[in-house]
């Protein structure tokens, strides 16, 4: 795999776990919104969002070029 693709893999990963993060998001604030609210599962869903998060912040610092010093 080229530089180039690898590149363009990752930033495909990337657009999809914002994606991801951001329907996340979307569900959980739904869910607050509601008197009933099952804990397990906003536990899960909140515990998931923070595994995207780091995903994110890792993939992004691969995109960063290295700089010579």
């Amino acid at each position: 795999m080229t530089d180039f693709e690898t590149e363009t893999a990752l930033r495909t990963r990337l657009q999809e776990l914002e994606i991801e993060h951001r329907d996340l998001d979307d569900v959980i604030e739904n869910m607050i919104q509601n008197l009933y609210v099952d804990q397990l599962l906003m536990r899960r869903l909140k515990k998931r969002k923070l595994q995207i998060k780091d995903q994110i912040i890792r993939l992004r610092s691969e995109l960063i070029p290295d700089i010579d010093a």
